[in-house]
């Protein structure tokens, strides 16, 4: 890999990353309702889930997608249904200090896998991979320095501007003192948590 073709390939996954999708609804959703830490460790979840699809990709596995298709359905509903439960969460939430008290019922693991079963709960991923790497890459000649590259870059946008959702949610919280103001917080998140389960769950294969 060029310097050129890691820049590009670093601006690009920064670019389809903050474009808002059922990954970063799940991290503003655990933002809100558990604070950073459990933002970060929603964050570490789906890029964990990019890694899996990578290392399909990159060894030439890819034909695994379509022995696991049954398996990467039941993800994305499980997702989906998760992503549907933390928006009527919001929803019955009356005020900033309930949600802030939610963290006490949530685990650190429970956010993990929200993040990890949003990204391998997409069966179009794979494809998505699969027809955007060699653009920027030549998948034939990738050498183990590359792959390791590969990932660091993947880390670092993926992860970067997932962090910045959950920076802004915990911060955008932390304003919206009055009641009022954070109720109608609840209301628009809970919604689009919602929207987001039920678009996730709805689309093809």
């Amino acid at each position: 890999m060029t310097f050129v073709n890691t820049l590009a390939l670093f601006g690009a996954m920064i670019v389809l990353a903050a474009i808002p999708g059922p990954g970063t609804f799940a991290v503003m959703a655990r933002s809100a309702s558990g604070g950073m830490l459990h933002g970060l460790v929603t964050t570490i979840g789906i890029v964990f889930g990019d890694y899996v699809f990578i290392a399909l990709c990159l060894s030439g596995l890819a034909y695994i997608a379509d022995v696991m298709g049954n398996a990467f359905v039941i993800l994305k509903y499980v997702g989906a249904a998760y992503l549907i439960w933390l928006g009527l969460s919001l929803l019955r939430a009356r005020g900033t200090a309930e949600v802030n008290a939610t963290p006490k019922q949530s685990s650190l693991a429970s956010s993990w896998l929200l993040g990890l079963t949003t990204t391998l709960g997409n069966p179009k991923a794979i494809l998505f991979y699969l027809s955007f790497f060699p653009a920027f890459l030549p998948i034939t000649e990738i050498t183990v320095m590359d792959t390791i590259i590969i990932f660091v870059v993947v880390t670092l946008a993926v992860g970067g501007v997932m962090l910045t959702y959950a920076w802004a949610t915990v911060r955008a919280q932390a304003i919206l003192k009055n009641r009022a103001e954070s109720r109608l917080f609840n209301y628009i998140g809970g919604a689009t948590l919602i929207g987001s389960g039920i678009w996730m769950a709805a689309r093809g294969n």
